[in-house]
């Protein structure tokens, strides 16, 4: 369908008579994401011959301009999370790109039938989320192991329950403001770490254009192979040899890129193994699902605030909408939804996840409003590049676990991407500064 996106990969190949490539090279790079990229683009800048290896038919990885529509659509990463001191920030200026500014507290909200919340109301979404959630974690620090967030909130809502009408304003706030920025059910989220990240200062902005000018910045002059999948990684003292479809590839190290989901999965053979300090902690982690509905519609019908938040019955139902109007002045809403309602409606057809965002659309403006006349949809889980959106700390898993996942195995192998950094996990400048990490540390290497 012509408004559904799906990953792109050749076809599958055997491996049995693949042929080696002599040609010599210092690093390969598996993953053509930012992590990759800004890797790649370091150690060039150090003299190394570097070589990246991409799965897709496509480079930047959970980055995604479409532009097939005509106008600038980011499917995967769309906001620089704190412009202050942010690289992604420094590399926009440098391009000048546009910036757009964008503010969560800039949100109407409206009930099951439709009808916009009160002032009292929003306020009391806030209070019933900071109350409980103060008095969730209260609770959790009590504990002798690590609890869910989801765990805990009920602990605290059996000793004071609360009516059907706030429940299901506190569930709209923690699909919203947790759920959705975790990629992640609070009943997977660890109580004790999920939100241990830290933040920079400046505000949230997305890119005019899209965030595509940042990948083809990053991607200029490297040598990089699309619709290379690659499936084995042998590495060893004297070097590694990186087997794909289309042969095998020396070089004196390697960088692994992919993200989380596809390492648990097993997407890649390590000979040997990995360590099982590194494979414990893959397991313990968990990789999200955050999924994206652009409608495009003829007209605008809506009004002015950047978010439209629905309050349903049912929790995380195409609760969350942004107004791609006010920000770039284009007639699009574009639709989020998470973690079980999200890999649920990604069995559906394109029709018929439309047909459900439409009923909900319809509550909000009414029966008359028009059809889309064009769509874009995202189903991260299904992608095999991906296998997910993001990584997240789920129950029993600790701010450690980043540091494990970004430790090299010897000299020969080396790991990046947003699931190895500690401070900024889960956002594209994490996995920028993450590929810089190890292009330093292949560098402190004498043969890499």
């Amino acid at each position: 369908m012509p408004g559904s996106i799906h990953p792109s990969a050749p076809p599958a190949q055997s491996t049995a008579d693949v042929h080696t490539d002599p040609a010599a090279r210092d690093v390969i790079i598996v993953g053509a994401g930012i992590a990759g990229l800004r890797a790649a683009q370091t150690l060039q800048q150090h003299g190394r011959r570097v070589l990246v290896l991409e799965g897709r038919n496509r480079i930047g990885g959970r980055i995604w301009t479409d532009e097939s529509t005509g106008m600038p659509l980011d499917l995967g990463a769309s906001w620089i999370h704190g412009t202050q001191g942010n690289p992604i920030a420094t590399i926009a200026d440098q391009l000048n790109a546009t910036l757009i500014a964008t503010t969560y507290d800039d949100v109407q909200r409206f009930d099951p039938t439709g009808n916009p919340l009160t002032n009292d109301l929003n306020d009391r979404i806030d209070a019933l989320l900071e109350r409980s959630f103060a008095r969730a974690r209260a609770h959790a620090e009590e504990q002798n192991s690590d609890i869910s967030l989801q765990a805990a909130l009920e602990a605290v809502l059996d000793k004071e329950p609360l009516d059907a009408h706030d429940l299901r304003l506190l569930n709209y706030a923690i699909n919203t403001v947790f759920e959705h920025e975790y990629a992640a059910d609070s009943s997977q989220l660890s109580m004790r770490h999920f939100d241990h990240q830290k933040e920079l200062n400046g505000g949230d902005a997305i890119f005019g254009r899209g965030y595509r000018v940042i990948i083809d910045f990053l991607a200029h002059n490297l040598d990089i192979r699309s619709g290379h999948i690659v499936q084995r990684v042998a590495y060893a003292d004297d070097g590694v040899t990186v087997v794909t479809a289309h042969g095998a590839l020396r070089a004196h190290a390697a960088l692994i890129t992919v993200p989380l989901g596809v390492l648990q999965r097993g997407g890649i053979v390590f000979d040997p193994p990995l360590p099982s300090s590194k494979q414990r902690a893959i397991e313990r982690m968990g990789m999200g699902l955050l999924n994206k509905c652009y409608l495009i519609f003829p007209e605008v019908f809506w009004g002015n605030t950047t978010l439209l938040g629905y309050v349903g019955e049912r929790k995380g139902e195409w609760a969350e909408w942004l107004n791609l109007n006010t920000l770039l002045g284009i007639p699009v809403l574009l639709g989020f939804n998470a973690a079980t309602f999200a890999r649920t409606i990604e069995a559906q057809s394109d029709a018929s996840i439309i047909q459900s965002a439409m009923r909900t659309l319809r509550i909000i403006y009414g029966t008359g409003i028009p059809q889309p006349v064009d769509y874009r949809m995202t189903r991260w889980a299904a992608d095999p590049f991906a296998s997910g959106s993001y990584s997240f700390l789920a129950t029993g898993a600790t701010p450690n676990d980043y540091d494990t996942l970004a430790q090299p195995v010897g000299k020969r192998l080396f790991f990046a991407g947003e699931h190895t950094h500690r401070d900024y996990p889960a956002t594209v400048h994490g996995a920028y500064l993450s590929g810089e990490r190890a292009a330093n540390e292949m560098l402190s290497t004498n043969d890499a």
